[in-house]
């Protein structure tokens, strides 16, 4: 298991996109059409893996109350095993969610902590 990817939630999106290129000498990239289609953003390659996903505050989620716009929205873990991953949530009645990325051959499940953090695990084919 090794961090994946982290995901930046702004109002901001190109002032930061600016900033994250010109200080990282990252490039933009390539997103998953699903992605692409229904989070407004970017996905910010260092060399040839997008390492920092950038994402518009108001467009992604609804925003409770306490949430700050400007945040780290998630970390992503890359992990191995996927059925056998899979299965701790159902014998440990954990609340999670799926994404299936078939044009770039992943899986991905959603979770939260206990306290609400959320955490991202991705399965690569």
């Amino acid at each position: 298991m090794h961090i994946d990817h982290t995901t930046l939630r702004t109002r901001h999106v190109e002032q930061t996109k600016g900033f994250l290129i010109r200080i990282f000498d990252l490039t933009v990239g390539s997103r998953p059409a699903v992605i692409g289609a229904g989070i407004p953003g970017y996905w910010l390659y260092y060399k040839d893996a997008p390492l920092i996903h950038l994402i518009q505050s108001s467009s992604y989620h609804e925003q409770q109350q306490n949430d700050a716009a400007e945040a780290i929205d998630h970390t992503a873990f890359y992990m191995e095993n996927y059925d056998a991953f899979k299965q701790k949530f159902i014998d440990h009645d954990v609340a999670h969610s799926i994404m299936n990325l078939p044009d770039i051959g992943e899986r991905r499940i959603f979770l939260r902590t206990p306290t609400g953090i959320l955490l991202e695990t991705v399965f690569r084919s």
